[in-house]
């Protein structure tokens, strides 16, 4: 892929709150591309995008999915290549949006004309900033009942601290929406013939041209501190220099530099607005060459990679490869593993290396993606989105480089699970074929987890939530054919230690026979981490003067994050805590890395003994729609389950009620908010942060624990 191709490249997501219309927006897509001649309908379980049996049902998206189409450019007939990536809006999927961001340049979020930025909606806008994707605002539903175009626009604003700069405003709203209005072109546009294939432009009714000169003018003045000519035009009201060309370069530099966020409007399930979404994407979202080169490090290095000088690589096909795989799929016939090339070029039937792993991988079939279709080719470059099917030691996160140039990309990051439950087969035949079946999910999804309970001896999953869990259950029963028995979910909880400064502990691994002897002994400094860091673990190498080896730290270390996983009083994983590493001994014969790593589970043992923990619980942030006349019942309800209101927010006909509540409490609180609101109100919910619970809860669950005669504190 040359550099001219690289620049008529985009590699966008599609983002956005559950059921603000993300996969209707990229059915459209798609059809107005000329890659699918139908539009598949999510409502009638349709969607190319939504390919599993259970989105199909639900009328969800479970699992990111990618696809790539062409577009021209309507300003000079130029062809672009866009690769997308359809997300699920649910919280419990949010590891999709999360891996798929990680790895592409550019989103279109997606909002619902009606309810504006709704709580998923932050959601996926933060773990866009989080990676520094440029992205610009899709205002869908435009003919929905209740329908306010300046309400969410102003939504933005205000829940996302962005500057959003309407480039359209809806003609006509509810069930009067007819079109658009182009503020840049100033014409009135709508789509007719089916599927609205045919954009008519017209002048703008008179009855709006005086609401389109004031949303023109307010354009230019937000894009006055952009761009430099044009706000000085602005400042010389030399309105009548200011050209169409002009206008699209300050929105493509606000957008690029995160100082402005372009809005369209439209809707996709009606077919309006879907084809000038698609000249945004080309005029404003980034291509390869404008994002930062990436950073690569060195896997073979002790220094881990935040200590590292980075190694910049650019988008360039004939510079080192560097690969990263974001998603895995497990399939009958082999691993189905997408990748986003950054550097380099890879080719079908070459060979890669794994640096996590070290292993050696043969790239057997390289693959374009089209939802679960799949096209072969050849060879990518820099800059494409593709998949390869065979990789037998890669996991999502991993880099694949160049045999003769080792390098690793940043791994990516995931929330930690909340819920978990008991799963086992009903039959001893079906056991292996369980274990198969949730180790080849485990695989594909980075918040799916499993472990064997050392005091029941069960086996329990866990995941993001409830819905996260049901999705799990039916594939095991539908698609690997396990019958299997189900425990009632559980809150996956922590412990943390609170101490007040730091506490010093000492740990001795000294064993001496009459073969030869081992010898580990170090000492850890150790604090408690802010309230709002309670969902980490940081251990740290003070070690100075050659008090430990180099060869051992590593393993005291390791020794340190094992005892912590391991649990505390009451068996849960220990978070929240700072474990710094400075001191020690060693012998020159008997000092072993085993040895230091028991060592370091000693002194962690001893903090155990002198400080206790404390259980933490894990927090939801909830958000609830109800009409006016439901919000006392809401709010009642809410504070038996031992939620905290945060606000409450008056939205013409509804109330908006935000509230941080314990995960135990809000078990199918679906029924209980429907019951309480005649079906009428809404939630959302998404894992907030851990904190340490009331005594009367913790006594309950050390109870149920067996473990109150531990005391888990002093």
């Amino acid at each position: 892929m040359s550099l001219l191709d690289l620049e008529h490249t985009r590699n966008i997501g599609i983002i956005a709150h559950i059921d603000a219309g993300k996969t209707t927006t990229t059915e459209r897509v798609l059809f107005y591309t000329g890659k699918e001649h139908d539009i598949g309908e999510v409502h009638e379980g349709a969607a190319t995008m939504d390919w599993m049996a259970q989105e199909q049902e639900r009328g969800i998206t479970i699992t990111a999915a990618a696809t790539t189409c062409a577009w021209k450019d309507p300003l000079n007939d130029q062809r672009y290549t866009i690769n997308i990536i359809d997300t699920p809006g649910h919280v419990d999927f949010t590891a999709e949006v999360e891996r798929s961001l990680r790895v592409l340049d550019g989103a279109v979020v997606v909002f619902d004309g009606k309810e504006g930025v709704e709580a998923q909606s932050e959601t996926v806008w933060r773990q866009a900033s989080k990676y520094k994707v440029p992205r610009f605002a899709f205002i869908n539903k435009m003919d929905k009942i209740g329908a306010n175009f300046k309400k969410a626009v102003d939504s933005m604003v205000k829940r996302l601290n962005a500057n959003p700069v309407p480039v359209q405003i809806p003609l006509g709203q509810e069930t009067e929406f007819q079109g658009i209005i182009d503020l840049i072109e100033m014409k009135a546009i709508t789509f007719e013939g089916e599927h609205g294939l045919q954009r008519v432009t017209h002048d703008i009714p008179s009855d709006y041209v005086e609401d389109a000169k004031i949303a023109r003018a307010s354009m230019i003045e937000k894009l006055a501190d952009i761009d430099e000519e044009l706000g000085m035009l602005f400042l010389e009201e030399q309105f009548d220099a200011i050209d169409d060309a002009m206008i699209r370069r300050a929105l493509r530099k606000g957008c690029l530099n995160f100082t402005a966020i372009p809005v369209y409007c439209g809707s996709a399930l009606r077919d309006k607005g879907v084809q000038e979404v698609l000249n945004g994407v080309l005029w404003y979202l980034p291509s390869p060459l404008d994002i930062p080169p990436v950073d690569a490090f060195d896997p073979q290095s002790d220094d881990p990679p935040e200590k590292q000088e980075p190694r910049k690589l650019p988008p360039d096909v004939n510079g080192p490869l560097a690969c990263l795989a974001f998603k895995t799929m497990t399939e009958q016939h082999g691993d189905l593993t997408y990748i986003r090339i950054y550097s380099g070029t890879l080719k079908s039937g070459s060979s890669v290396h794994n640096p996590r792993s070290k292993k050696r991988e043969r790239i057997n079939r390289l693959l374009r993606m089209h939802s679960i279709k799949r096209e072969n080719i050849d060879e990518a470059g820099a800059g494409d989105i593709v998949a390869v099917l065979g990789l037998n030691y890669t996991v999502t996160g991993d880099t694949l480089c160049s045999e003769d140039d080792h390098l690793a990309l940043g791994a990516i990051t995931f929330p930690a699970t909340v819920i978990a439950m008991s799963i086992e087969p009903k039959t001893n035949a079906d056991r292996e074929k369980l274990a198969n079946a949730l180790n080849k999910m485990a695989k594909d999804d980075p918040t799916f987890r499993i472990k064997l309970d050392p005091e029941t001896q069960q086996t329990v999953i866990s995941g993001m939530g409830e819905l996260h869990l049901d999705i799990i259950r039916d594939r095991i029963l539908r698609e690997f054919k396990v019958d299997a028995n189900v425990g009632q979910p559980r809150v996956a909880y922590r412990e943390t230690v609170l101490i007040n400064g730091t506490i010093e502990t000492e740990g001795v691994h000294k064993k001496q026979s009459g073969g030869a002897g081992s010898y580990g002994h170090v000492k850890i400094r150790w604090s408690s981490l802010p309230e709002e860091e309670r969902d980490k673990v940081i251990v740290e190498d003070e070690v100075v003067g050659g008090a430990i080896p180099r060869q051992f730290i590593k393993s005291a270390l390791e020794g340190i994050n094992e005892a912590c996983r391991t649990g505390g009083l009451a068996g849960y994983a220990v978070q929240g805590i700072k474990a710094e590493l400075y001191d020690g001994s060693y012998h020159d014969v008997d000092s072993k890395d085993f040895a230091y790593k028991d060592a370091s589970r000693l002194a962690y043992r001893e903090l155990l003994e002198k400080v206790g923990t404390e259980i933490l619980e894990p927090m939801m942030k909830v958000e609830v729609r109800t009409p006016h006349d439901f919000q006392g019942s809401v709010i009642g309800d809410l504070n038996s389950r031992r939620a905290r209101i945060e606000s409450t927010e008056k939205d013409d006909d509804i109330t908006i009620i935000t509230a941080v509540a314990p995960l135990s409490e809000m078990f199918g609180y679906v029924q209980a908010v429907r019951g309480l609101s005649q079906g009428r109100a809404n939630y959302s919910m998404e894992p907030y942060r851990y904190e340490i619970c009331p005594p009367h809860v913790r006594e309950k669950i050390m109870a149920e624990r067996g473990g109150a005669k531990a005391g888990a504190r002093r």
